[in-house]
Parts: C-alpha cells; sequence; structure tokens
C-alpha cells in the first residue's frame, strides 16, 4: 500500500454518502492509498448530524486531509452534481449516499424513492458525461429478499424484495446495468452484508443494543432473537471496496461492463450471540423485550463471497467477537461511557 504521502494525481475518486458510516471509513483507507477523495453527503437528519459532523472532522484531522475536499450537497439536485462534476476531473465514483434503513422505509417510502432512485439517477448520468473509469455503487443483501436458500449467492433470483428499500437497491442494480451496456461505463455493485464497527449507525443492532446494555435499558429482541445475520466488520467491507475500485469490472456476455459481489463475513452468527458477545465486552446484562418478527425482516443472511474471492483475491474474516469487542471499546470512549 501506498504511504499516504504519496498521491495519485490521475486517481480523483467523487465519494457520494461520506459522512456515513461506510462512507468515512472508505474516505479513509482510500487516502491511505493515495487517491485524491471528495466527498459529498446532504448531512440529512435520518439519526444524529453530529455523529456525521464527527465523522467528518475526524476526516479532516488525517494525516492525508490535504487530498481530502468535501461539499455538503443533495445528490438528488442534479444542478449542483452537475455543478460539482463541471469543477471536478473525477476519474472515478463510488456511490454510497443513500437512505438507509429496512424498517423506516415501510414508514417513509418517498425518501427512499428521491434518495436512492432519483440521486442514482443523477450520478450515473454524471457519470455517463464525464466518462469515468469505474463507477462502484452500494447495493445490499436486502435485495435477496426472503430467499431461503443458503448461502446467498450471486446468481439467486432476487425479484421479489420484501421491504421497499431492498426494491430500491435492486432497482440501483437495474440502472447501473443499463448504463453499463448502453454506454460502456463499468459500474460494480456491491452487496454488503450487515456491516458493524466503529463509528457505525444509531439504527443498528451493534449500537442499539450496546447503548441499551450500558443504560440498563431493555432491549428490543425480535423472534426470540434466533434470527441469523451474516455480521461483517467495517474494515472488512472498506477492503473489499477499496480492492474492486481498482478493478473495472470487464465485460459481461452481452458487452456490458458490469459485475455484482456480495461483501459479507461468510458466518452467520444469531442475534443471541450478538446479545452474548455484547455483554461479555461490557460486562453488563441485557434486560429483553421479546417481540414477534417485523414486517420486512428476513430469517436469515449468509454470503456467498467465492466471486469476491476469485476477483479479489479478498475475503472477509474477522470474528463477531473480536469485531464487536473493537466497537465496544470505540463506543465507549466516543461517548465517555
Amino acid at each position: 500500500m501506498p504511504s499516504i504521502d504519496t498521491a495519485d494525481s490521475d486517481r480523483h475518486i467523487l465519494v457520494t454518502g461520506a459522512a456515513g458510516f461506510i462512507g468515512m471509513h472508505a474516505c479513509k483507507a482510500l487516502l491511505e492509498r493515495g487517491w485524491r477523495v471528495h466527498g459529498v453527503d446532504n448531512l440529512n437528519a435520518y439519526y444524529p448530524v453530529a455523529l456525521k459532523e464527527d465523522r467528518l472532522a475526524s476526516l479532516h484531522r488525517h494525516p492525508a486531509a490535504g487530498r481530502f475536499g468535501f461539499t455538503r450537497l443533495d445528490i438528488a439536485d442534479a444542478g449542483a452534481v452537475e455543478a460539482l462534476f463541471g469543477a471536478n476531473g473525477f476519474t472515478h465514483i463510488l456511490h454510497l449516499a443513500a437512505q438507509a434503513g429496512v424498517r423506516y422505509s415501510i414508514e417513509q417510502p418517498l425518501d427512499y424513492t428521491r434518495s436512492n432512485l432519483v440521486g442514482t439517477s443523477i450520478i450515473l448520468e454524471a457519470a455517463r458525461s464525464a466518462r469515468v473509469q469505474h463507477l462502484v455503487y452500494a447495493s445490499s443483501s436486502s435485495v435477496y429478499g426472503g430467499n431461503t436458500r443458503l448461502p446467498f449467492s450471486e446468481d439467486d433470483r432476487v425479484d421479489r424484495p420484501v421491504s421497499y428499500y431492498a426494491a430500491t437497491k435492486r432497482a440501483n442494480e437495474a440502472m447501473a446495468y443499463s448504463y453499463a451496456h448502453l454506454y460502456r461505463i463499468p459500474c460494480t455493485g456491491l452487496r454488503f452484508f450487515t456491516v458493524y464497527g466503529p463509528w457505525g449507525r444509531p439504527d443498528m443492532a451493534a449500537w442499539l443494543f450496546t447503548d441499551a446494555i450500558l443504560a440498563g435499558r431493555p432491549i428490543r429482541v425480535f423472534e426470540q432473537g434466533r434470527l441469523r445475520r451474516d455480521f461483517t466488520y467495517i474494515d472488512d467491507i472498506v477492503e473489499g471496496i477499496c480492492r474492486v475500485v481498482e478493478r473495472p469490472a470487464p465485460p459481461d456476455d452481452a458487452g456490458a461492463p458490469h459485475a455484482l459481489f456480495n461483501i459479507g463475513n461468510h458466518s452467520p452468527n444469531t442475534v443471541n450471540e450478538l446479545i452474548a458477545i455484547i455483554e461479555a465486552a461490557t460486562g453488563r446484562s441485557a434486560r429483553r423485550e421479546e417481540l414477534p418478527m417485523q414486517p420486512g425482516d428476513v430469517e436469515a443472511t449468509f454470503a456467498d463471497v467465492s466471486r469476491l474471492r476469485a476477483a479479489t483475491g479478498f475475503e472477509p474474516a474477522t470474528p463477531l467477537a473480536s469485531g464487536m469487542r473493537r466497537f465496544v471499546d470505540w463506543f465507549r470512549e466516543y461517548h465517555q461511557r
């Protein structure tokens, strides 16, 4: 890996959603690999903006911050995106900006339409106009819906989403494929599996459970904690992203340079196992509120990562217990608890 003082002026990447959990970590990793990085984010209030601002502050303190720029904008604003591209010579795009959350998509579907569908279409059009060398975009394991065949393979059927969030992510894949086919823009979609780690999202189980257990509040446990998730540590996600960004998708059998990869730990754990790990890391016992399975949830997620391994030589491997200890340590330091 190049030192953080080594800049490659020919590699200038736009990272959308740079103030997000994955976005912040991806920006740091790309800077450490010598990229020039420009982040954008609209800093919406889906969860506390202060956390997003703190993530950005950590980027501006990075030793390679001289190669990092940031613009606050909404990717669904076509004029702002056009102006941004006009002022910068982006060679690559890492498109992570999206309205996240399966359950919230049931309550506020139009937020997902604007950000995930309209915003992605504007980023695709900007990529076409700029003739970028590679567009890498975030998809989700949610596209697999209620599939019961495990592990999930990129070749599985994905036309039965069980949440609107999943539907928008599957639509993103189809939209990107059409641009790859029509305009020969290399595009790669990454199906992320339940990402956790330092600077994580407050709406996800790792954060919610840790916060409640430390505060002595009850945690909400669905389906008696038997749901299984392929919890994937943030460093593994980012390593996968960086390796994929540097390998533009080759043409498929129809000539479209488009690829899809699962990025998951390929070792699912139950929610009960997650709770036990947090109890051990905090030294406290959880108080549980048992609830039935929620609309939009699925029984299990489990990534087949053979395609990622074959293409990049990498596969995630951080055990949940190790990753959660790091997260709990960070959480306590960040909140002074």
